[in-house]
């Protein structure tokens, strides 16, 4: 009797097992997924100090992004060899390429770069502010239409580079103000030159949601030391975090490649 007793206590708490298990599994859309990379590629150079725009092409293929954020894009400058640098890679990677001009340098330009898998529906190059004698930055925008028929946004962006965090904070503000008024699902990844504690990113984590649970450090790429690439998305309510790595790349640049799979919810989601 005991023996019979116990079996079938045992059956329930299997089926319940099961059920639970089930009901736990929410499917995911794959419509509406979006594998998103950032990569600083500093200037098409590697850290065998060549010109190899075929490995850096080969570290986004291998990771099958639908929008990459590029830093450190060079537009027919001398140094990368009179290359438009966005276009050359996109030709490699079989991605649309977007370039946005942050100054001018070198006999071209200097900024940011968009790949992407899907058209651009539309785009736009932001300048941000920059004290006299710094840098000028940028941030690039574009509107594409997912699988699902969902439009989103994506920004790519590169802040000020140096020690004085004044420009940085500044250039954070400048990002909020433009693109975190409205609900329209955004992403925001780049090399924010900003650690995670820093007063740079307390203003951006106002109004953006970070993808990442650990502070995995991006740079230098041969042995990492500090994260200072992101990729952040807003609002809260419309996504969710799939998976998120620094991608072992130590050749290419002296950044490491961050990426995110992000889904992007039904808007009725809360």
């Amino acid at each position: 009797m005991r023996k019979t007793l116990f079996r079938a206590i045992l059956c329930l708490l299997l089926i319940a097992l099961l059920c639970f298990n089930t009901w736990a599994q929410v499917p995911v859309d794959s419509s509406r997924i979006v594998r998103v990379l950032t990569f600083n590629i500093y200037h098409g150079e590697t850290m065998k100090g060549d010109f190899d725009l075929d490995l850096i092409a080969g570290v986004i293929k291998s990771v099958n992004p639908d929008l990459v954020a590029l830093q450190e894009v060079d537009f027919y400058t001398n140094r990368a060899k009179n290359m438009d640098l966005a276009a050359a890679l996109g030709v490699r990677t079989g991605l649309a390429p977007l370039f946005g001009q942050a100054m001018p340098y070198d006999g071209g330009g200097y900024g940011e770069g968009i790949l992407s898998k899907y058209s651009f529906l539309s785009t736009k190059n932001h300048p941000l502010s920059a004290q006299e004698g710094k840098e000028p930055r940028a941030a690039l925008e574009a509107h594409v239409a997912l699988p699902s028929g969902d439009t989103i946004r994506f920004i790519g962006t590169h802040l000020d580079h140096t020690r004085e965090e004044t420009d940085r904070i500044t250039q954070a503000g400048e990002l909020n103000e433009f693109f975190a008024k409205d609900e329209k699902p955004s992403i925001l990844a780049g090399d924010l030159n900003a650690r995670p504690e820093s007063k740079t990113m307390g203003i951006l984590l106002k109004e953006w949601e970070k993808s990442f649970s650990e502070n995995t450090p991006t740079a230098p790429a041969a042995k990492p030391r500090a994260k200072i690439d992101y990729i952040l998305f807003r609002p809260a309510h419309r996504w969710k975090v799939l998976e998120t790595q620094v991608i072992d790349e130590r050749v290419a640049s002296d950044h490491r490649p961050v990426l995110s799979v992000l889904e992007l919810l039904p808007e009725t989601a809360e």
